[in-house]
């Protein structure tokens, strides 16, 4: 399973049915892209720190933005921008998953419910 923003953002701000969705996961992955969003979102070193903890202690795996991610994320923005509203951080995010072979968990059905192929795991805060 692939975790977008939203999911971690809802969990770090202390949703309970967040921690209890990461807590059922036998795995939790995240693209490089959501990490990169998350750590924009930390207001201090603190904040920093505690995401970084948190990370670690699930043991979650961030993945890279490869070659091949980043062609399916431009192909993904080409087809779905102007019609459905794509952007490139979900362009990417959704390329991730694709390429890996891997369901997304994220309350943004809206652009990623366009993305041909990808398994798309409704989450509800």
């Amino acid at each position: 399973m692939l975790v977008d923003t939203d999911v971690l953002i809802w969990y770090l701000r202390g949703y309970p049915n967040a921690a209890k969705y990461l807590d059922s996961l036998s795995a939790v992955r995240l693209s490089a892209v959501t990490y990169m969003e998350l750590v924009q979102g930390c207001r201090n070193k603190d904040e920093l720190s505690r995401l970084k903890k948190d990370l670690a202690a699930r043991q979650a795996a961030i993945l890279p933005i490869t070659e091949a991610i980043s062609n399916r994320a431009a192909v993904l923005v080409e087809t779905h921008f102007l019609g459905g509203g794509l952007l490139m951080a979900d362009a990417l995010i959704a390329a991730t998953a694709l390429e890996h072979g891997l369901s997304l968990a994220s309350a943004n059905n809206k652009h990623f419910g366009i993305v041909a192929g990808l398994k798309l795991e409704t989450f509800q805060p």
